[in-house]
């Protein structure tokens, strides 16, 4: 998507943004029904309607305004900042369906894909527009099912633009089964793939788009919370259709693991999907000033939104490939940042590490404002650990400053390789395409190739934390920790922290728990989120999830 277009005033936006002010809908099908001025404004011109189609993918979810992303709600990291909802709602389980955190809102960006659908399939628009136009229309929708689907289960299916007006109370459905929404999701991606050009304009849909929404939709069926018997067959599709991704030739790694986030390389031959921003507007990222090291030379820089845990710290393996559990790793807890693997110091600032020119330190009694927080009284980190991945070091100007055009990648090439592996493994195990796979997201970053002879359980581990580092910090998680079934363990407890201390001027090393760290998840019910309760009180045909 050119950004350019949507900073340009003209008259065609203006016409646009009256048409959008009547379309838009504030709560869940609640429809204002004047469509006259939207066929005059809006689907008399290819332009002014891609302009809307724009506006259809604006309603993609970006995490790089907010303080509390995603990656919070889970084991990988925790807020620095007091009373946010991943510490006080999420962590300790005691939200309800009316504050939890949920989805519902994709319902408004559906019914907009909808409206799009149908008043381009009745227009005169050329064919040869129509056909891929509707299908990046169809992918976004399928796209805001899947937020729905992942995070509530079975939702109710709209495929038309409602009017409450017109029609009364048979705009309010009934929830779809589980199943039936996500075969909705993964047969639309299979009906459009055709319709999408290989190579997409910077920020659209394209065939490696539709197949990967669909791989991962796939791969969440396959995975225990969905496949409870382990039917082979749902790995094996899975499998299949990341496979298709490969096969198509249009991506692959890119070279440097940790410039592939920042703005110069937006859009990169490793992005499938992404949301794009604009530095310098309202559509610019404030992630740096938002989630970033709080004092970097005696001057705040950012609030510390994202500490990562030493959870997620263990993950990382040493240089030498070989995770910090193995006696022959060479790992010593009492110089534990030496001889990590790259991606360690790419994504996380540690202390004696450096940030923006400045050295971090952690160390309790030296006097410095980023001493591990053990009361947990500011922003100062939590955990010991500030975050660096995707962080772009000349944007670090406290709070959302709104300065950096940084894509946030939805979908990349080096979580369909994973993706592929975990799934083959699954149905057929660990055999040379999935060792293939895994070698090379490993080999990008110089950590030698898996020793050969790995039994299914084995591969299967480390997939699992090939996955949580290579992915680390890019929302995907929570998702991971759902369809794995891993969230009633990694969710139930408490989080780490390290405490560092001078002791005969000497550092000492101690794994702590951090404060505010604890972690509550109920097996029986918090595998869903609640279907809101403002929803349930407007359509009484909605049943909620079970235990809410």
């Amino acid at each position: 998507m050119n950004l350019l277009r949507l900073n340009k005033v003209n008259t065609r936006i203006v016409l646009l943004i009256l048409a959008l002010g009547i379309f838009s809908c504030k709560d869940f099908l609640q429809v204002d029904p004047k469509d006259q001025i939207a066929d005059t404004a809006v689907w008399t011109d290819t332009g002014t309607a891609d302009l809307f189609l724009n506006n259809v993918y604006s309603g993609i979810a970006g995490p790089f305004n907010g303080f509390d992303p995603w990656e919070n709600f889970t084991d990988n990291a925790m807020n620095g900042v007091n009373g946010l909802p991943s510490r006080v709602l999420y962590s300790p389980s005691v939200y309800t369906a009316s504050n939890a955190p949920n989805w519902w809102g994709q319902y408004a960006n559906i019914r907009r894909a909808n409206l799009f659908i149908e008043k381009v399939t009745a227009s005169t628009f050329p064919d040869t527009w129509k056909k891929p136009k509707i299908a990046e229309a169809r992918f976004l929708r399928a796209y805001f099912y899947q937020l729905l689907w992942t995070a509530h289960g079975g939702v109710p299916i709209i495929t038309n633009t409602l009017n409450q007006n017109a029609q009364g109370d048979a705009i309010f459905r009934a929830r779809n089964t589980d199943e039936e929404t996500y075969k909705f999701i993964v047969d639309e991606c299979a009906a459009i793939v055709d319709d999408l050009p290989l190579k997409a304009e910077a920020g659209r849909v394209s065939k490696a788009s539709a197949l990967t929404l669909k791989g991962f939709c796939e791969l969440f069926w396959a995975s225990p919370l969905k496949n409870t018997t382990n039917d082979k067959a749902r790995w094996a599709l899975a499998a299949a259709t990341n496979k298709k991704v490969i096969d198509l030739g249009s991506h692959s790694l890119f070279a440097n693991y940790e410039t592939q986030f920042y703005e110069d390389n937006n859009n990169n031959v490793e992005v499938i999907f992404a949301k794009q921003y604009l530095g310098g507007t309202a559509l610019g990222s404030g992630k740096e000033g938002l989630w970033g090291p709080w004092m970097v030379g005696g001057v705040q820089k950012a609030y510390g939104g994202v500490d990562p845990t030493q959870e997620l710290v263990d993950e990382y393996s040493m240089a030498n490939g070989l995770p910090i559990t193995d006696p022959a790793s060479g790992y010593d807890p009492q110089n534990p940042y030496v001889n990590r693997e790259k991606r360690f110091y790419q994504s996380i600032v540690y202390d004696g590490s450096t940030w923006v020119g400045a050295e971090m330190v952690m160390k309790q009694g030296v006097g410095s404002r980023n001493a591990t927080d053990l009361s947990n009284t500011n922003e100062a980190t939590n955990t010991g650990y500030y975050l660096r991945k995707t962080l772009n070091p000349k944007y670090t100007v406290n709070g959302n400053n709104l300065l950096n055009s940084g894509s946030f990648i939805i979908y990349r090439y080096a979580e369909v390789l994973l993706s592929y592996a975990e799934a083959q493994n699954e149905a057929v195990g660990p055999d040379a395409s999935v060792y293939t796979a895994v070698n090379q997201v490993r080999a990008r970053s110089e950590l030698p190739a898996l020793k050969t002879g790995l039994t299914q359980a084995e591969m299967k581990v480390i997939i699992q934390r090939e996955r949580r580092v290579e992915l680390a910090f890019e929302e995907r998680r929570w998702f991971d920790l759902m369809r794995l079934k891993l969230a009633e363990k990694n969710l139930n407890g408490t989080l780490h922290a390290m405490k560092i201390e001078l002791v005969g001027g000497k550092p000492v090393y101690t794994v702590i728990p951090a404060p505010e760290g604890g972690k509550t998840f109920f097996a029986n019910k918090n595998y869903l989120l609640p279907i809101p309760q403002s929803a349930m009180n407007q359509n009484t045909k909605l049943t909620q999830n079970p235990n809410y």
